[in-house]
């Protein structure tokens, strides 16, 4: 496997995978991330954990793809995809995209773009479980 995208139950380090991302070339003058977190509150309700299900085989390769698209698309040096699997409490780390360009605009465009196309794209699916019950979300794109 690519450890470059990964699909994993546990969490990661931010300052981990940029470190990563760096060492590969010393031509990235920027770095873009986004991290997506566990919300404490979702429509209304107290969430106090997400599970995510997801079709593995399926959702690596999604992810390998987009981070493939995105570097060729946004002439990228380097990219990662971290996604967590089953359960996240609220507070904790979701998923990390992590996109390095020469310049800064290739860097965020990409960046955005990831994020968006792997929630578009990628079959993983979220659970909210509240004191309500437990309710599968509808992706926000």
């Amino acid at each position: 496997m690519n450890d470059a995208v990964r699909l994993q139950p546990e969490d990661f380090s931010l300052d981990k995978e940029v470190a990563a991302l760096r060492v590969n070339s010393k031509r990235i003058g920027g770095i873009i991330t986004f991290l997506g977190c566990a919300r404490d509150f979702s429509e209304g309700r107290e969430v106090h954990e997400i599970v995510f299900d997801v079709h593995y085989d399926m959702a690596l390769a999604e992810l390998l793809r987009l981070r493939n698209e995105a570097i060729a698309r946004f002439d990228l040096i380097d990219a990662r995809i971290i996604h967590r699997l089953g359960s996240v409490r609220a507070g904790e780390n979701i998923v990390l995209i992590v996109a390095g360009a020469e310049h800064r605009v290739g860097a965020f465009d990409a960046c955005r773009w990831m994020i968006d196309e792997l929630k578009a794209r990628a079959p993983i699916w979220k659970k909210e479980i509240t004191l309500q019950g437990k309710s599968w979300v509808t992706p926000h794109l």
